[in-house]
């Protein structure tokens, strides 16, 4: 192949990428919210002459390049969290803001900046000539990735029969290659208790202090979780609580945590579920231990209800499809480092819950999603665009 060609090809769409991730960042977009950035993105998509450009029921966009034989995805959901405490901005997340090295605004790094550089890289493709009857490749932006990673393939590949023999996760990957991540659930952890007049306690039965026993155990649990080599350990964090009493004078008679549980390699959600049965207290309050289900409409009113589980996967690092990816980057940047994200991605059902290889390369980094003042390089959309449009030539030989 001829990388430096692909190379000056994706520096020249710089100015291209810039505009096109500027637009989608001053568009609003939280999960179930997308609906203008996907439109902004099939306008895009449009004006590049993909060859085919979709919008599922569920409001998944999908846009594809080429007609060959092996389908090639590449992945990017384009939803975004919210702001947080607008006061710990710099500058406006919407209108963002832009320099000769970084462009800043919520949803650069996590993930705007992974679409971007995806349909510029097809696009390279088709401009280079690169493709061929061996491969088509389809380009996804996903929505309520945020709100419950997953659902958006669980959706395309269970309804719309859609099954890549591989696909690039485009999150932000610091610059290196990502071969794996831990899993996660989400757990809800609710004892009963009864209420009385708050002047008399002893009289009812407070569910705070049961579950504030619980919580300790829970604290003490995460210290004996299972390590796996590549992944690390597992780990669970107390995210919300939640309680109910007739008035702030009255003894509570329900109470009730989330637990944001990070499964690595080797645990289950029974496992999980069965750790926290196994407490003391949990045993000696009769708690009720039990998964949260997803069922929040997406921008087009589709509900798809699923289990708040989201799988561990790892991909072996000599797989063909990881090797590709290797290859390409080599071939224009140098040895890259293969490794592992902190976070979950739309990985935990392509490969997750179907077993369909996903290697991930995005620009961006870990570091800046969900933060305030986030923001992207340049640099890193130009060389993602470059490895993605190399990529499926060096796996089809």
């Amino acid at each position: 192949m001829d990388f430096n060609t692909i190379k000056e090809a994706s520096q020249n769409y710089l100015p291209c990428m810039t505009k096109f991730l500027r637009d989608l960042v001053s568009i609003p977009g939280e999960s179930s919210q997308e609906e203008g950035v996907i439109k902004r993105i099939e306008a895009e998509m449009k004006s590049l002459s993909f060859d085919k450009i979709e919008i599922d029921p569920m409001g998944n966009i999908l846009g594809y390049m080429g007609n060959g034989t092996t389908l090639i995805g590449y992945d990017a959901h384009i939803d975004t969290v919210g702001l947080g405490e607008i006061s710990n901005w710099t500058f406006d997340p919407y209108e963002g803001y832009e320099n000769d090295e970084e462009i800043g605004g919520r949803g650069t790094s996590d993930q705007l900046g992974g679409i971007v550089s995806a349909v510029y890289g097809a696009k390279i493709m088709k401009d280079l000539g690169l493709l061929s009857d061996k491969y088509t490749v389809l380009v996804t932006g996903t929505v309520q990735e945020e709100d419950c990673d997953g659902l958006c393939w669980q959706y395309i590949i269970n309804e719309e029969n859609i099954r890549p023999e591989f696909v690039v996760i485009t999150e932000p990957t610091d610059g290196n290659i990502y071969r794996g991540q831990r899993g996660r659930m989400e757990i809800r952890v609710e004892v009963k208790g009864i209420s009385c007049h708050g002047s008399a306690p002893e009289r009812g039965d407070n569910a705070i202090y049961k579950i504030a026993e619980i919580i300790q155990e829970v604290k003490e649990l995460n210290e004996r979780l299972h390590v796996d080599p590549f992944l690390g350990k597992g780990t669970l964090a107390v995210s919300q609580c939640f309680y109910n009493s007739p008035s702030r004078c009255a003894v509570a008679d329900m109470a009730a945590i989330s637990i944001d549980r990070r499964l690595t390699d080797g645990e289950t959600y029974e496992i999980a579920l069965d750790e926290i049965r196994a407490l003391p207290s949990v045993m000696k309050y009769s708690a009720e231990v039990t998964m949260y289900t997803y069922e929040k409409p997406s921008w087009t009113g589709l509900v798809y209800p699923t289990d708040c589980y989201f799988p561990t996967w790892v991909i072996p690092e000599n797989h063909e499809a990881a090797q590709a990816v290797v290859k390409a980057y080599k071939g224009m940047y140098g040895e890259p480092l293969v490794d592992k994200w902190t976070f979950s991605t739309n990985g935990v059902s392509i490969m997750g819950r179907f077993g369909i290889p996903c290697i991930g390369f995005g620009p961006g980094k870990e570091a800046e999603a969900h933060a305030p003042n986030e923001k992207t390089w340049k640099a890193d959309l130009v060389k993602c665009a470059a490895v993605y449009a190399a990529i499926p030539t060096l796996y089809c030989r």
